[in-house]
């Protein structure tokens, strides 16, 4: 049986729960809620265990902070014996306009450190991941500030259905496989 771990990437701590760089996070809660599931704490960071369509799936949430997220990933897939093919990474992504999803099968982190430290760490970038945006409203030297900053009310307003959508593609990863879902939800 493939066993299947989904990973949203955020920072944990209240200053850093509604900013765009927690999206990841968003989109697990979002998952998990949605097949009536329960996070709790665990090693390195809050878990979710629950089978979907009769496959084990592993939803994490990482308290590594976002730059060390690898470690996390590395021993749920150990601990689980998760190939690194049934993984999927949930983060932000300045290029793509706000709520836009786009999932690759692999890749490089395209200056993501999130990213960057999970493929150092797990030996490689073939897994899958979706990447949601956020937009890049920013000026010059202000990326930090812009990802670390909270949502706009017009994007809040928006959130609810790009989660569902999103939270979707996850469950669509497990049981159609990347290239279905990719197909299925890219762009939208």
């Amino acid at each position: 049986m493939q066993k299947y771990l989904i990973i949203g990437l955020g920072n944990i701590g209240a200053q850093y729960e509604n900013t765009r760089h927690n999206i990841g996070f968003k989109v697990v809660e979002e998952l998990v809620k949605k097949v009536d599931a329960k996070f709790s704490p665990s090693n390195f960071g809050e878990v979710a265990q629950f089978k979907y369509k009769a496959r084990p799936v592993t939803v994490l949430k990482p308290n590594t902070y976002m730059n060390l997220s690898g470690d996390a990933v590395r021993f749920w897939m150990k601990k689980e014996n998760i190939a690194l093919e049934n993984i999927f990474v949930i983060t932000d992504d300045l290029n793509l306009p706000f709520g836009t999803i786009r999932m690759r099968g692999k890749g490089s982190d395209g200056g993501h450190n999130g990213l960057k430290d999970i493929q150092n760490k797990v030996g490689g970038q073939n897994y899958a991941r979706l990447r949601f945006g956020v937009g890049n409203e920013f000026s010059e030297g202000k990326q930090v500030d812009y990802v670390l900053g909270e949502w706009s009310a017009e994007e809040n307003e928006k959130m609810s259905e790009r989660l569902n959508i999103s939270a979707d593609a996850a469950l669509s990863f497990i049981f159609q496989g990347l290239t279905n879902t990719m197909n299925t939800y890219n762009g939208k």
